[in-house]
């Protein structure tokens, strides 16, 4: 649901694009979804956060007291109430202007929360800057640097600095693909993009950054980087 008809409509039509949906009912407030959805049950609620009336962080808190919640995504163009939407339980947060990929994880998600499977794909980190929390997917991240008892996340779109230890990261994202090459930084073997060697120094590029491999590391980050690339070997421990 959106107060906005033409975004309302755009939104309506991408998500009738998925096979995984059957219908799509649409509202222009939340006062008239409430009154809908009382009447009859939907497998899941998309809607706006800013809308006359109610507004849509107030229609999720009323649906999470409903016996059987409704699965709830925000899609917004508004990213200052994120950490409301999460409280509440929401499914996930689209930002504006919607991509029908980023939707179709969305529904994912929302197929996996009414099976009682839990979103495991994909994590999203939540990072600070001037006061608003955004979440960021951890599949963007390419590389992370240490900063003291920090670690700040580098993306294609920016970098992001987050209160977690190197040290922890890399204990908890060794299974998504994220290896140490030096005391200070981690990268993910998805976005390696070359590996260099020269008078026996290696570097990494990744995102078109040249990273410093330590010594101790390169052996073992090589024989990582052959193991993934080798037909037949993706997923072997």
């Amino acid at each position: 649901m959106d107060d906005e008809r033409p975004a309302l409509e755009e939104l309506r039509w991408l998500l009738e694009r998925d096979e995984r949906i059957e219908a799509v009912l649409t509202c222009d407030s939340a006062t008239e979804a409430l009154r809908l959805l009382q009447e009859r049950g939907v497998d899941a609620v998309f809607l706006d956060i800013r809308m006359p009336g109610l507004s849509g962080v107030d229609l999720a808190r009323v649906l999470s007291r409903f016996r059987t919640p409704p699965p709830v995504v925000f899609v917004t163009a508004h990213d200052d109430s994120a950490v409301d939407a999460f409280e509440l339980g929401a499914v996930d947060y689209v930002l504006k202007p919607v991509r029908e990929a980023r939707l179709g994880e969305a529904v994912r998600r929302v197929v996996g929360a009414r099976a009682g499977v839990p979103p495991v794909a994909d994590d999203d980190i939540a990072v600070e800057l001037g006061g608003v929390t955004r979440f960021v997917p951890r599949s963007s991240v390419g590389y992370v640097e240490a900063q003291g008892d920090y670690a700040r996340l580098h993306t294609a779109a920016g970098s992001h600095l987050v209160r977690v230890p190197l040290t922890t990261l890399e204990e908890e994202w060794k299974d998504a693909g994220f290896v140490r090459i030096h005391r200070s930084l981690l990268v993910a073997l998805q976005h390696v993009q070359e590996v260099r060697m020269d008078g026996g120094r290696c570097t990494v590029v990744v995102g078109g950054t040249h990273l410093g491999v330590s010594r101790r590391h390169t052996r073992e980050l090589r024989d990582l980087l052959v193991r993934r690339a080798r037909p037949g070997t993706a997923g072997r421990g």
